[in-house]
């Protein structure tokens, strides 16, 4: 009985030392096997569901590919897949060169641009627009002054967009005009043209036009000829320009004054003491608000040009020439086409009266102090500028 115990105690350890090795041995030469053969994903086992437990199977066959690819693939390869992952898991779109705020968009779907064309509300979005104008013209109208509008409008061919600006409040009467239903109408009490231009006539909005005329609503179109007018614009690369003015009415500067014996000038036909520069307004480089037609390009800058609280825009025809360089030679009167300054003074009459003043005083008065706070504010921002650059302000040369 004794030498029976002392055997079982001198034998278990090497049953164990087996024990563990042939183990071992099992899981390698499984590990191998099971390597070396093509994986079987668990879905594809027919296998009931009662003895599986509740798992993901894509996710496990998923993983299981991963693992095996990754100890068959070569460490180049490996790597490559690693950073492929990464990236498409922290990849976002970003594109500096997009519209500001746009910057997390696709290039390829970003609309930066629009347009006042109409549209319809039915049918194949690419059969709506039988002609795309090239060309823009805006009014700012009274009802009152609608038969001199619609006497302006007809000189201006399809090629034209019409954009109304109602300072008085009234669009539906318009109807009775033909035109007046394929018009934009935009309408809001007791605003200039200046004021709307500012909030209507974005750059991006106005981008397909050519040419951007910001008109008022008293002149005389009998010989004017819109599409006559652009061809000499474009003959006598004028960035900004207007027609030439009847000398006998409603004359301001000598500048804007017709000269019959001529298509265009740029050329000064001021007071001399009126200009310290032949080449700077009114003398040169310079049109008056009245009228005023630019080109895409120069019409971007002058948008920014135009302040928020500062409707009327006197002065504004002064500051023209930072807008386009050499401001001599790119604006100018276009002669062969010519308007009368009809002087209705409608819009004065949309003032109040206060302190005893007509409402056309008040109007002018505010007009008067517009055109004070401009040049101040165009004077401070140039000064700071060159103060910010190390140039003295008053050194002409670095003008």
């Amino acid at each position: 009985m004794g030498i029976v115990g002392r055997s079982a105690i001198v034998t278990k350890p090497n049953e164990s030392v087996r024990l563990i090795v042939t183990t071992f041995i099992g899981v390698v030469f499984g590990f191998l096997i099971g390597a070396s053969f093509p994986t079987l994903p668990l879905a594809k086992l027919n296998v009931p569901s009662s003895l599986l437990p509740s798992i993901n199977l894509s996710y496990n066959e998923d993983k299981n590919s991963t693992f095996l690819n990754a100890l068959s693939a070569p460490k180049g390869n490996r790597n490559t897949s690693t950073e492929a992952k990464k990236l498409n898991n922290t990849s976002k779109i970003w594109v500096p060169s997009n519209p500001r705020g746009a910057e997390i968009l696709p290039p390829a779907i970003v609309a930066a641009e629009s347009d006042f064309y109409l549209r319809r509300l039915w049918g194949v979005p690419s059969e709506d627009l039988t002609i795309k104008q090239k060309y823009l013209v805006t009014f700012t109208v009274g009802y009152d002054q609608r038969h001199n509008i619609d006497a302006a409008v007809k000189k201006f061919s399809e090629n034209f967009t019409i954009l109304l600006f109602h300072y008085d409040g009234r669009t539906t009467e318009w109807n009775e005009f033909e035109w007046s239903k394929r018009a934009i109408h935009v309408s809001a009490l007791k605003q200039t043209k200046w004021w709307y231009a500012k909030r209507f006539l974005y750059p991006d909005i106005v981008a397909p036009y050519d040419y951007i005329f910001i008109w008022d609503e008293d002149l005389g179109v009998e010989h004017f000829n819109a599409e006559e007018y652009i061809k000499l614009v474009r003959k006598h690369a004028l960035e900004i320009s207007q027609p030439g003015l009847e000398p006998d009415w409603g004359l301001t500067w000598q500048m804007t004054k017709r000269r019959g014996d001529r298509e265009a000038h740029k050329e000064p036909e001021e007071k001399p003491s009126w200009c310290a520069d032949s080449n700077s307004p009114p003398c040169a480089a310079f049109v008056e608000i009245m009228a005023p037609v630019f080109s895409r390009d120069a019409w971007r800058c002058v948008w920014h040009l135009i302040q928020n609280d500062l409707v009327h825009g006197w002065g504004l025809d002064f500051a023209l020439q930072k807008c386009v360089e050499p401001a001599h030679e790119k604006i100018g009167v276009i002669d062969a086409q010519w308007i009368v300054h009809q002087t209705v003074p409608s819009l004065g009459n949309q003032g109040e009266a206060e302190n005893g003043k007509a409402p056309w005083q008040g109007v002018r008065e505010r007009c008067r102090r517009e055109w004070k706070m401009f040049q101040n504010r165009v004077a401070n921002a140039e000064k700071a500028y060159y103060t910010s650059m190390g140039i003295d302000p008053l050194n002409s040369t670095a003008r």
